[in-house]
């Protein structure tokens, strides 16, 4: 097997600092897109509701129509 190369520090620094750079940009994107992220499920929670109630109003006009005594 071959030994492990030795790595220069300049190269150890380099990849340190890329990562150290990678989390901080990172956290600061995430609590850019957080606030967005929650305002979209807000949306589309109460869109889901609104669906929700139109359905169901809906399926209670059709059951009315289909239950007439008149038939």
């Amino acid at each position: 097997m071959v030994p492990p190369v030795q790595v220069s520090p300049l190269i150890k620094l380099g990849r340190y600092c890329a990562l150290f750079l990678g989390v901080v940009y990172g956290a600061k994107r995430y609590d850019y897109l957080k606030p967005r992220a929650e305002e979209e499920r807000r949306i589309a929670a109460e869109e889901k509701k609104k669906q929700d109630e139109q359905r169901r109003i809906e399926r209670e006009l059709a059951e009315a129509q289909e239950d007439s005594i008149l038939k």
